[in-house]
């Protein structure tokens, strides 16, 4: 059994008949993954998990005498990002049809239309971030080990909310060291001799979302560096950023291979 607690934003579309939700939060599993007692559940090799639930919601309300239809789909996905294997996840679809009653129906209401965004000209800027955190590789037992990101970009402001940026990210990953280790033993026709380099280094392009001192950014990299295959090239980002002071933030990442995670990035940084 799972619970989870979250913090979410609404995205309204087509005149607020089209609702988007994003959520995040923590959430606890009560019977973890457990070699000897509980070996069978390798979704969870931890007790505490990060939660993520996407859901798309469609609705008309008072379609007759103020009773309305709602309709939609929810995703709903667990993981410790590889904070501790096993960490194989699970993902729950649900799909929800309902009424809804509307004792009010009777006043008049009338839509409001945004005022259209404003284009701002901003400067480039530049963007420097420190990103830690400990994950621990796919091999159960391996242990947990520390990894530090040193991330640089450039964002460029194409409207009152968004901002394009692009970069580079240089990895320090320690974790690396023992599975490279791990390897050159167990699977010597890997080719991997156990002198290969553990650090990476990545190109990235991105999307920033601004929404008052909060931002929600969006990556995707390709490692330019990649001396040990590790669940692929390319890798994508996706957190929280927030202004807490001016141009100073800290965030909170997920950096993943695909939909398989790779580590929960804490960090700050500055925006030049």
């Amino acid at each position: 059994d799972n619970y989870g607690l979250y913090g979410h934003m609404n995205f309204y579309f087509l005149k607020k008949h089209v609702q988007f939700r994003l959520g995040q939060g923590i959430a606890i599993t009560t019977n973890p993954y457990d070699r000897n007692s509980n070996y069978i559940n390798n979704a969870y090799g931890s007790r505490l998990l990060s939660s993520t639930y996407i859901k798309l919601n469609y609705t008309r309300p008072s379609l007759y005498k103020g009773i309305g239809l709602e309709a939609g789909g929810t995703i709903i996905h667990y993981s410790n990002a590889s904070s501790k294997a096993p960490n194989n996840s699970t993902n729950t679809f649900a799909f929800t049809v309902g009424l809804t009653y509307d004792p009010n129906y009777t006043e008049e209401r009338s839509y409001i239309a945004k005022d259209s965004t404003t284009f701002i000209n901003q400067p480039l800027r530049f963007n420097l971030a420190i990103l830690a955190g400990a994950n621990e590789t796919d091999v159960i037992g391996s242990g947990r080990y520390p990894f530090v990101t040193f991330s640089g970009y450039v964002d460029k402001r194409i409207g009152r909310k968004s901002a394009l940026q692009l970069g580079a990210d240089f990895f320090v990953s320690e974790f690396l060291k023992e599975y490279i280790k791990y390897r050159s033993i167990a699977f010597p026709e890997d080719g991997i001799d156990g002198t290969e380099d553990y650090k990476r280094v990545g190109l990235t392009a991105g999307h920033e979302l601004f929404i008052g001192d909060l931002s929600v950014v969006t990556q995707i990299g390709y490692y330019v560096y990649y001396p040990v295959p590790y669940q692929g090239r390319w890798y994508n980002r996706l957190g929280l950023k927030y202004y807490f002071y001016k141009d100073i933030f800290a965030n909170v990442t997920v950096k993943s291979h695909g939909a398989t995670a790779e580590g929960v990035e804490f960090g700050m940084g500055i925006r030049l």
